[in-house]
């Protein structure tokens, strides 16, 4: 059979299509899929690429592109799979059952390369085959093996390759130091001298976290200043979002939006609660003090706002007269095994502490039970009508009587492997499942009804792909269960996970729209404080900043020092903006109050700024960061105005430090009044630095002397450029 332009829909792509119902953008992207995949050569280094967002049915998705390769004239798929046994054992059954009918009617087989038969006979050989690969050393030996050694002939047949979760061991460098150079590490390696050999190639990736993909380097060779250009596939297929899918959109803009039912999601906790996670001291955790802690308080609200949510939700479900559905929670803070039977112990014990106050402190279990309903009722109202609470008290004391959450521990392949249905979901063997793991509860591993999770990995110790692929939280999620869903983390965490979800983002968007043709600006700053280019292999992603056209920067939950020690350095600074406004290079026609000045004089306030700021405080302004930026951004531009900055300045403002809508930190000070625009509308080709000078009063959070809060403008015409204050070393 001749590989054809026109895309045929036969024996495999039709009993797929019945069974899973493939609506029409669904069924045209695997069309469009296959399609390139037939007309445009892909090879290791030029692949195709299918494209979706965390947990947004890219299995669902390549699983047809396979139904329409084996209609097409492919012979066998090689699919490669994250490195778990679980999960490689649960693909093959996923496979088995989404082709049955193929099988049955002896038109495919579908093997794992770790229980493949002794002997395949021309007989087997002669089927459409389907090979499940562990992207692990051994299997991919036997892989290469099987190919070439016992079965020469399939290496000359069509095959495709489909790399699910391709920028997990796929592409991944390393330095040789003895060698002097960037090289594949030995997964990596494996694979591409596989494909190598394979004559008639056609070659998927398919990802979530494409960085590694697009930005691995050709050489080796530092980018310049004028970009780096990434690598891009030969083609890629973008995955569309469907009406239920929640992503970061909800959990970092949405809810930046007040009242907005997103808004209620973030909860935050404090490093010192996550310290107490990390291993098993009976001194530091009173099991009598669980319920009214202060240091305790994050779990505490985690656990009875997941009880209460669920029973919520029960109750609504039985008053349409819809079967009551089992929820879900995930806890996952560290990654050893004594950490999470020491996490399960604390939690465990705080139900029973929760069950014994039934009985023995009605005024506090009541007391702990509306607190949670009222905080679950200020979402959930705004778009269903609430059972009273009464109704939910009830069925909190029969969820905790008949013991309807369940604690459980999953930490291995085998816990995996026994908790997982087929379809890949975590089973829920009761109403209300409160997971407890680490690392094996990312890549692959969908949670059905998740409505909490608590997260305390250090997101500055990974890179951002693994961060974003811990976030299980993602997926379809009906928005009635977004109402009663909650996300605890440090403030910290939430601050790095929000600046990996621009950055997920805008790159995405960059890569995807081609509107960035001469690369992506990737610098950092050395130990000789300079400012110089870096390759994104390089890159500790976690610690970089994304810079894009019209962003804007600002310190958010920061406090300031004493009113005694704060006034004076607040009046040094109002006589310098005051001499710097006689002295500025120009002035805005429409607004006095914004002015032309040079870059090093809006340093000299920053830095000043800096010390009105508390240093101990729990969220500290990264300001080497947002300088360095502000440098780099002014004196990065072609225009006759390089090295100068506007500044646009506010006098005589009263933001509160905290948000009374959601009690979070206020973050958008600039948007009360016409800064913002002003700023955007003179910030063209080089930077805008807002100045909105507070008056700080205690009523409003602050400690009641005046203070300016800076907020930095991106220019218009800036290229996407990564900032990092790291880069990885060996």
């Amino acid at each position: 059979m001749q590989l054809t332009n026109k895309i045929k829909t036969a024996l495999f792509f039709t009993a797929l299509k019945q069974r899973n119902s493939y609506h029409s953008v669904e069924e045209n992207l695997m069309k469009q899929t296959i399609k390139q995949l037939l007309e445009k050569p892909t090879t290791f280094k030029k692949p195709g690429m299918l494209l979706g967002e965390v947990q947004s049915g890219k299995t669902r998705a390549f699983i047809g592109v396979m139904g329409l390769a084996y209609d097409n004239g492919i012979d066998v798929v090689i699919l490669l799979t994250k490195n778990s046994n679980a999960l490689a054992r649960q693909t093959k059954q996923r496979l088995e059952s989404e082709f049955e009918e193929s099988i049955t009617h002896d038109k495919l087989a579908i093997y794992d390369i770790t229980a493949m038969p002794q002997q395949l006979v021309k007989y087997e050989l002669a089927k459409k085959l389907a090979l499940v690969v562990k992207k692990e050393k051994n299997n991919l030996q036997r892989l290469d093996t099987l190919l070439f050694e016992h079965y020469p002939e399939l290496s000359n047949k069509r095959i495709l390759v489909i790399d699910d979760e391709a920028d997990y061991a796929s592409v991944s460098y390393e330095q040789n130091r003895e060698k002097n150079r960037v090289e594949l590490r030995v997964i990596a390696n494996q694979i591409d001298e596989i494909r190598g050999k394979i004559s008639q190639l056609f070659y998927l990736q398919v990802t979530a976290t494409p960085y590694s993909l697009y930005l691995q380097p050709d050489d080796v060779v530092t980018a310049g200043f004028n970009g780096y250009q990434p690598k891009r596939p030969a083609f890629t297929t973008i995955l569309p979002t469907h009406d239920k899918y929640v992503g970061g959109e909800l959990y970092f803009e949405k809810s930046k939006e007040k009242n907005h039912l997103a808004s209620y999601l973030y909860h935050e906790i404090t490093t010192a609660e996550i310290e107490i996670f990390k291993k098993s001291d009976k001194r530091r955790v009173k099991i009598d003090f669980l319920l009214t802690g202060e240091r305790y308080q994050g779990i505490r609200s985690a656990l009875i706002n997941f009880i209460v949510g669920g029973k919520l939700r029960n109750l609504q479900q039985q008053e349409q007269q819809h079967y009551p559905e089992k929820y879900a929670f995930l806890m996952h803070t560290m990654t050893t095994k004594a950490a999470h039977q020491w996490q399960a112990d604390i939690v465990k014990n705080l139900a029973k502490q929760l069950t014994i106050a039934m009985t023995e402190n009605p005024e506090l279990f009541e007391a702990l039970i509306l607190q949670a309903y009222t905080d679950l009722e200020r979402s959930l109202e705004k778009i269903a009508a609430i059972p009273t609470f009464p109704t939910v008290l009830m069925a909190v004391k029969q969820a905790l009587v008949n013991e309807e959450l369940l604690i459980e521990v999953v930490n291995s392949e085998k816990d995996v492997e026994l908790l997982l249905d087929k379809s890949g979901q975590l089973k829920h063997r009761t109403p209300l499942n409160f997971f407890i793991g680490g690392q094996i509860l990312d890549r692959g591993i969908t949670i059905d009804n998740l409505i909490g999770f608590y997260y305390g990995r250090n997101p500055q110790k990974f890179q951002q792909d693994t961060v974003l692929q811990h976030s299980r939280m993602y997926g379809a999620r009906p928005l009635i269960d977004i109402a009663v869903t909650r996300f605890y983390t440090t403030q910290t965490i939430y601050d790095v996970m929000e600046q990996m979800y621009y950055f997920d983002a805008d790159l995405r968007q960059a890569i995807i729209s081609g509107s960035n043709q001469q690369g992506v600006v990737f610098i950092q700053k050395d130990d000789n404080n300079q400012i110089i280019p870096c390759s994104p292999n390089k890159l500790l992603l976690s610690n970089i900043q994304m810079l894009k056209a019209h962003r804007r920067l600002l310190p958010i939950g920061f406090q300031t020092i004493p009113k005694s020690y704060l006034a004076p350095l607040v009046k040094k600074l109002d006589i310098f903006i005051a001499d710097l406004r006689k002295r500025a290079v120009a002035v805005d026609e429409d607004d006095n109050r914004s002015f032309l000045v040079k870059v090093e004089d809006v340093e000299t306030i920053l830095e000043q700024i800096v010390a009105t700021y508390a240093v101990k405080d729990a969220h500290p302004w990264d300001s080497r960061h947002f300088i360095s930026a502000l440098l780099y951004m002014s004196r990065e531009t072609k225009s006759a105005d390089k090295g100068l900055v506007w500044l646009v300045l506010r006098e005589n403002r009263n933001m509160s430090r905290i948000r009374k809508s959601n009690q979070h930190y206020e973050d958008a000070p600039d948007t009360s009044h016409d800064e913002l625009a002003e700023a955007r509308a003179l910030a063209t080709d080089i930077p805008a630095l807002i100045l909105l000078r507070q008056n700080g009063e205690e009523k409003q959070g602050w400690k009641g002397g005046a203070f300016y809060w800076p907020v930095l403008i991106t220019p218009a015409d800036f290229k996407t450029t990564v900032y990092s204050k790291n880069t990885y070393r060996k």
